[in-house]
This record gives C-alpha cells, sequence and structure tokens, in this order.
C-alpha cells in the first residue's frame, strides 16, 4: 500500500513536471519534422520516418528518465520530506521502489504518446499502418526503465550533477558495448584490453534492447532473443535496486 502511494504521488508529480512537457513537445515536433524531412529526401521515405520517429523516441526517453530520474531522490532530501517519509512504516526499499514505479509510469505514457505520434506520421506518409513500432517501442522501454533504475542508483550516493553524467555515460557506453568488446579483443595493450573487456562485461550492453531492425528491414526477432532481452533487464534491474536500497539505507538522515 505504501508502495503504491509513493508511486501515485511520484506519478502526479512528474507528470507535471515542466521539463517533462518541454521536451516532450520537442519530441512531438521533432517527430512531425520527419514527415517534411522525409519529403525532401532521396530514398525509402517510410524509412526514413520510422527511423527518425524511434530515434526521437529513444533519445528523448532517454533524457527524460535520466533527468527526472536523478531528481527523484535528492528532490525529498532538498524538500526534507524524506524525513517525514521515513520516519513513518516506509522502508527505504519502498521508498526507491515506489518512486521508480511512478516515474516508469510517467515514461510509459510519454513512450507510449511518442510512439502512437510516429505511428500516425508514418500513415500519413506511406498510408502503412506499422504497427510493429510498438514492440520496438517496448524494448526502448525496457532500455529507459534500466535508466530509471541507474539514475536512482547514482542519485543514492552521488550529487544529482554527478548522477546526470554518470547516468549519461552507462547511456552512451552501453550502446557501445559491442565496439568495445572488438576494440578488446584487437587491443594489443593488456591494459587497455583488459579495462574495455571489464568495461564490456559488467555495464548493460543496452543495444541488447535495439529492435529497430524489426520494422527498419523486416528482420524476425524469435521467442529466445526476447526471453534474453527480459532475463537481461531483470538480471540488471535487480542488481542496481538491490545496491540503490544497501546504500540508501545507510544513509543518515537525522
Amino acid at each position: 500500500m505504501q508502495v503504491k502511494t509513493i508511486a501515485l504521488n511520484t506519478f502526479r508529480e512528474t507528470i507535471r513536471d515542466r521539463i517533462l512537457y518541454s521536451l516532450l513537445v520537442f519530441a512531438v515536433l521533432m517527430i512531425g519534422l520527419s514527415y517534411f524531412l522525409s519529403e525532401l529526401s532521396v530514398g525509402d521515405f517510410e524509412r526514413i520516418v520510422i527511423n527518425f520517429g524511434l530515434a526521437c523516441v529513444h533519445v528523448f526517453g532517454a533524457i527524460i528518465s535520466i533527468f527526472i530520474g536523478i531528481t527523484l531522490v535528492s528532490k525529498e532530501v532538498e524538500k526534507r520530506t524524506i524525513y517525514s517519509l521515513i520516519s513513518k512504516p516506509v522502508s527505504r526499499f519502498q521508498f526507491l521502489l515506489g518512486k521508480f514505479l511512478g516515474l516508469s509510469l510517467t515514461v510509459f505514457v510519454t513512450t507510449l504518446l511518442m510512439s502512437v505520434v510516429s505511428v500516425l506520421i508514418v500513415y500519413l506518409q506511406s498510408g502503412n499502418f506499422r504497427a510493429e513500432l510498438f514492440p520496438v517501442a517496448g524494448a526502448i522501454y525496457l532500455e529507459l526503465l534500466l535508466l530509471i533504475a541507474a539514475s536512482i542508483f547514482f542519485s543514492s550516493f552521488t550529487t544529482p550533477t554527478l548522477s546526470a553524467i554518470f547516468s549519461l555515460s552507462l547511456f552512451l557506453i552501453g550502446h557501445l558495448s559491442p565496439q568495445l568488446r572488438f576494440f578488446g579483443m584487437k587491443a594489443k595493450s593488456a591494459f587497455l584490453k583488459g579495462a574495455a573487456l571489464a568495461t564490456y562485461y559488467l555495464l548493460p550492453n543496452l543495444e541488447n534492447f535495439n529492435l529497430k531492425n524489426v520494422v527498419l528491414y523486416g528482420v524476425k526477432v524469435d521467442g529466445g532473443r526476447v526471453l534474453l532481452m527480459f532475463g537481461y533487464f531483470a538480471l540488471y534491474f535487480a542488481i542496481l535496486m538491490t545496491l540503490s536500497w544497501v546504500i540508501f539505507s545507510r544513509r543518515d538522515f537525522k
């Protein structure tokens, strides 16, 4: 019950955030702009619109997840509302989980909205209703959930600025994981090889959530790939939330 209350309060707070609306409006405008860009381009117009639309869903979703996620804990500390919360029969894990679920619901709404706009733009441009964009957006959403968990983890022990830097770095490195592995295998320096491979194995490979080829090139995704994606998400989510709880439970707010 406490988790549900915290989650709903967090959803109400984040859904009214001015930064959220600014980013969302800009994202929708950028997705709409893809329609006009496709008319000026030479090539597969539909593919251009789909690629641009999914890129907007991905990038703006990541920005929303990170920059609102890093404030979930720090705002409560700055406003001193954290003191009243932890004095109630609410465990610190329930507090973190409620915050996560609240922002997850907000990001779900924004991801769905941007995805619907993308599908409509494709329909207006080509007359094709590309419903397969929604499963691809769903995979992006799983990645965004990991970014929220990572933002909460970093914000549990450092400042919002550093949390943003760490979270953005995780986002960028996570999508460079295949290149990191290739570099590590080819590097002649033992130090560089060890550093690259350690980073590859420790940090989540966010390319596991990239299903854009499904709609761009008609690539079929088997059940094993889907199970791997969900299992990968569950593993890193459990690690991040457990570490967040361990660190946050040791903080003294008295």
